[in-house]
Parts: structure tokens; sequence; C-alpha cells
């Protein structure tokens, strides 16, 4: 059973309306499996493919052994809290319908519940975790400290599992699906660039990185783009430098031309680190 007290005080903390708790609406219903849509704020994105294999083989066994969390919307049709393994499972089994519990509760409460409850069953990779604490922090308004109050965790092991929202949605998929560990990805991460980030993300999986290994590929990888930074400057700063030479030998044919046709023109160019000053003095007479 999902132990939901630190979530009803926090919702009290809020002033929130308050919903019907789990334990007050534990009847199971039998509900057709059509009739139920996906949740919008469903963390669990990846399955590993035996895992769910192994799981409709034993509900074609013994049916569904736990009931999953669904909430009635504008009663017209049920929408999944958590248990999205289960229900595929039981669709890929051949089953019409599969107990549920069903809970009245606003769309927030339901996006923590489900976090809540793959986090309780170790369901959740920490990529999982990261998207579900971003999907917390910027569509229902939850800051740090909240969500750091509400699953147990220290407010820098949140700060540090949303960072990883730092890689592109495509490095995310990568990770999660090729079971990268997090401290290899704490590691790529500190690669400023994405395209390399996912180069070396896949090298980590392919060639079975070790800490050591990839730390020395992602310093070499730091190393070469400071490289090519300083030279990109040093590029800037040459052509920064021919163009003004580009400019003062400019001046200084147009100065001759006056002083060819009788005007008796001079220039003189200052520099200073702000500025260069080109001042040309023509005489009234």
């Amino acid at each position: 059973m999902i132990n939901i007290m630190k979530i009803s005080e926090f919702y009290n903390k809020k002033d929130v309306v308050k919903d019907v708790d789990i334990e007050n609406n534990e009847k199971i219903y039998n509900i057709p499996i059509n009739d139920i849509k996906p949740n919008p704020n469903q963390v669990r994105r990846f399955f590993k493919r035996d895992n769910l294999d192994e799981l409709t083989i034993s509900i074609k066994k013994f049916g569904v052994c736990q009931p999953i969390l669904v909430r009635y919307i504008n009663n017209k049709f049920y929408e999944l809290i958590s248990g999205e393994r289960r229900l595929m499972a039981a669709k890929a089994a051949g089953l019409d319908k599969i107990p549920a519990i069903v809970l009245s509760v606003s769309d927030s409460r339901s996006a923590v519940l489900s976090i809540v409850e793959n986090t309780q069953r170790q369901c959740l990779n920490f990529i999982e975790e990261a998207e579900g604490y971003f999907n917390l922090k910027t569509d229902y308004g939850f800051s740090e400290e909240e969500i750091s109050s509400l699953f147990g965790l220290r407010i820098n092991d949140v700060n540090r599992k949303l960072r990883f929202m730092n890689f592109t949605s495509e490095c995310r998929a990568i990770i999660a699906e090729r079971g990268i560990e997090q401290e290899h990805a704490e590691i790529v991460l500190k690669i400023p660039d994405n395209s390399i980030r996912k180069s070396i993300l896949i090298r980590i999986y392919e060639n079975n990185l070790n800490i050591q290994k990839t730390t020395e590929i992602v310093e070499s990888e730091i190393e070469k783009l400071k490289a090519e930074d300083a030279l990109f400057s040093e590029q800037k700063e040459k052509r920064n430098f021919t163009d003004m030479r580009l400019l003062t030998n400019t001046v200084k044919r147009s100065v001759e031309l006056m002083n060819r046709s009788g005007i008796g023109a001079e220039y003189e160019v200052e520099s200073s680190d702000n500025e260069t000053k080109i001042i040309i003095s023509i005489p009234k007479d």
C-alpha cells in the first residue's frame, strides 16, 4: 500500500482542497482495459522487453495480483495514475478487464502519486526521476524544497537529478534505454556540446567503459574544446587586426588623393585598448 502521509501533510500545508485518500477508497473494480487512457504525467517511459514478457506470462497464469491506480475523468473515461507496466502486460496477455482502485485526485496529486508509486517499487531510473521532478516543477509550480520534502530527499539530491534535464531528450533516451549509470552521465554532463555528449554516451554503452576511461575521454574532449575556443579567439583577433589595417590603408589612400589635388591633408592613428582613432586634418585655406 502506498504511504501518502507526507503527501497529505504537504497538501495540508499548501491549503489545497483535500482529495480522497487511498486508505478511504480501497474498493477494487474490474475495469475494461480499453476504457483506460494513458497518464500524461507518466514518468516511467522505458521498459525492458524481457521483464515485460515475463510479467505477461505471469499474468496469463495467475492474473493481475495487484490492482493499478486510476482516476475517473469527467464521468467519461479512466486515466491511469500508476501501473502502466501491469496494464501493458495485461493487454499483451489478452485480458479484457483489469483490477483497479479508483481515486478522486487532482492533476498535480496524480502526478505526485505516479512518481511515489514507481519510486517505492524502485521502477524508475534516475532519468525518469529527473523528468518527473522537472514535470512537478514546471507544470505544477513545485519548488525544489517542496519536492525534497515530498519524497524524503535532500534538496541537493533533487537539484542533482534536475541537472540531468540539461541533456537533450535524445541523450536522456540513450542513457535510460541503454542502462548508462548515473555516475557516467554526471561525468558526460561536464561536456558543453550536445553532439559530443551523445557520441560519448554511445561509446560508454558500446565499449562498456568504466568511470576512469569515461573521465579520461571527457577531459580530453574538454581540452579540445578549449583549444578550439582559443584558436577561434586568436583568429577573431587576427580578423579584427586585418579589418583595421584595411581601414587605415583606405584612409591613407584617400589622404594621398587629396594631397595630389593640392589640399594638403594629414592623418594620424591613435590606438588604445578600447578604441582606435583616425584623425584627418584638412587646412581651411
